[in-house]
C-alpha cells in the first residue's frame, strides 16, 4: 500500500484539478507500484474531503462493465466511483461545458434503491427486490488525469472518471421489463452516433449493481436506500464539444437530453 501521506497528496491534487479544470500527470508514472487497492484508497480520501466540504453522497457509478472495455484496460472486473448531489442534472438541463475535462457521454440505466444493499453475498434477486425503479440516464465522463497511457489505477483514483449524470425518461419498476433488452439510440445534434442494448452490461445491469454491493462490502461500505446507481454504459464513450445537444432515445422508457454551453 502507498503511505498515507502519498494518498493524501494525490487526493489533494485531484481535488485541485477538479476545481481548476486542470490535468494531473499520470499516477502510474510517479508511483509505478501503485495497486488497485491504493487507487480506491485515494478515491475514498478524495470522497471524504468532498463530504467534509459539504458535498452530499447520493450514489455510485459503475464502470468497465463491458468485455471490450475490460480487455482494453487489462482488468477483469468493473470499477466504481462516487456520485455527489452536485453531479446530478435533470432531463433537459443546460450544462456548463467548462465544468468538465475531456468531456464524453455514455448511455446507461440508473437504479434508484428503496432498501439497503449490504454484504458479500448480494445477488441479482436482492438487487431487484431493493430497487424502487430504473430510469434512463446519461453519464458525463470527465478525466482529471492525463488521458494518454492511463491505466485502471489512474482511472479509479480519478473517481472512475465520473463527472456528472443526467436522468430522464420514464421510471420503470425492474419487474415490469426485461432489463437485458432495454436499448437506446444516442444522438448528437440530431445525428445518431451510437446505439446499444443493456445486456452489454455484464449480461444484465442488475448483475452490475450486485457486483458493486459485494465490492463495497470488501471496502467496509454499502449501498443505502435512496442511492442512485449508474449501472454501466452500453455504448462506447462519445466525445462532446461545446454547443452540442445530446439526446438518448430509450423507446418505451422515453428520452433523456442535455445541452452543453
Amino acid at each position: 500500500m502507498l503511505p498515507p501521506e502519498d494518498i493524501a497528496t494525490i487526493a489533494d491534487e485531484l481535488a485541485r484539478a477538479e476545481q481548476d479544470r486542470t490535468m494531473v500527470p499520470r499516477l502510474t508514472v510517479r508511483h509505478p507500484d501503485m495497486t488497485v487497492e491504493d487507487s480506491y484508497a485515494v478515491q475514498a480520501e478524495w470522497r471524504r474531503r468532498g463530504q467534509a466540504d459539504g458535498r452530499r453522497l447520493v450514489g455510485r457509478k459503475i464502470g468497465l462493465t463491458s468485455k471490450v472495455m475490460q480487455a482494453a484496460t487489462g482488468i477483469t472486473e468493473p470499477d466504481y466511483g462516487a456520485i455527489f448531489d452536485d453531479m446530478v442534472f435533470e432531463n433537459g438541463s443546460v450544462i456548463e461545458f467548462d465544468r468538465f475535462s475531456n468531456v464524453r457521454i455514455e448511455v446507461e440505466l440508473a437504479f434508484v434503491l428503496s432498501d439497503d444493499l449490504e454484504g458479500p453475498d448480494v445477488t441479482v434477486f436482492d438487487v431487484l427486490r431493493a430497487t424502487e425503479y430504473v430510469v434512463p440516464a446519461l453519464e458525463i465522463l470527465s478525466s482529471r488525469i492525463e488521458m494518454e497511457g492511463r491505466t485502471i489505477v489512474d482511472t479509479i483514483s480519478d473517481n472512475a472518471a465520473m463527472g456528472a449524470m443526467v436522468y430522464g425518461g420514464n421510471p420503470v419498476r425492474p419487474h415490469d421489463l426485461d432489463l437485458r433488452w432495454v436499448s437506446a439510440l444516442l444522438y448528437r445534434n440530431e445525428t445518431i452516433e451510437e446505439s446499444g442494448v443493456a445486456a452489454a452490461v455484464l449480461n444484465n445491469p442488475a448483475l452490475s449493481v450486485a457486483w458493486l454491493a459485494r465490492k463495497l462490502a470488501s471496502h467496509d461500505d454499502k449501498l443505502s436506500a435512496g442511492d442512485i446507481i449508474l449501472a454501466g454504459s452500453f455504448t462506447r464513450p462519445m466525445w462532446v464539444h461545446r454547443g452540442d445537444t445530446i439526446l438518448a432515445d430509450y423507446n418505451e422508457m422515453g428520452t433523456v437530453t442535455c445541452r452543453f454551453v
